[in-house]
């Protein structure tokens, strides 16, 4: 059985700012300007890019946000918990994995927008998963969560907040 280890460096992942690792596995090489973008983008964006990304069993990605769509699929190891809170504070929680009997889908869809973190089910092994972003995906566009800022903001929440903060 493959090991988080070994997918590690079989795809040189790289450690991620959330947490885990990532690896960039497609950028569009086409672009859309700025002007055939919502106000939101400052400037042009490939049309989608794509990423592995790896969170070990006692790893997590903390609390971020982005200004596009982003859709997860799932690839191998244990389910992945995708902690979800919406602008107006409604909280979701997907569940990404192959477990299609207890609820568990192989495709999640997180809105651009919405504050979300992700945590393995198990601390026994690792989730390998992949996201694809559109419009692409930039560090520009990307928000980590300060901790006390959400916890003022979305106070409902605070075992999600305190839990998966860094």
């Amino acid at each position: 059985m493959i090991t988080a280890e070994q997918i590690i460096q079989q795809y040189n992942l790289l450690p991620h700012p959330e947490g885990g690792y990532y690896k960039q596995t497609y950028i569009s090489e086409e672009t859309i300007p700025a002007a055939g973008l919502p106000e939101r983008f400052p400037s042009a964006r490939h049309f989608s890019t794509a990423i592995y990304f790896l969170l070990g069993g006692n790893d997590y990605s903390a609390f971020h946000r982005i200004k596009s769509d982003e859709l997860w699929h799932f690839y191998a190891g244990e389910g992945l918990h995708i902690y979800v809170i919406h602008p107006d504070g409604e909280a979701e929680l997907l569940k990404l994995g192959n477990d299609l009997i207890n609820g568990y889908s192989f495709q999640h869809v997180v809105k651009a927008g919405c504050w979300f973190a992700s945590q393995p089910v198990t601390q026994n092994g690792f989730s390998l998963v992949g996201c694809t972003v559109s419009p692409g995906f930039d560090f520009a566009d990307f928000e980590m969560g300060e901790k006390n800022q959400l916890l003022e903001t979305f106070p409902q929440h605070k075992e999600w907040i305190s839990r998966l903060c860094r």
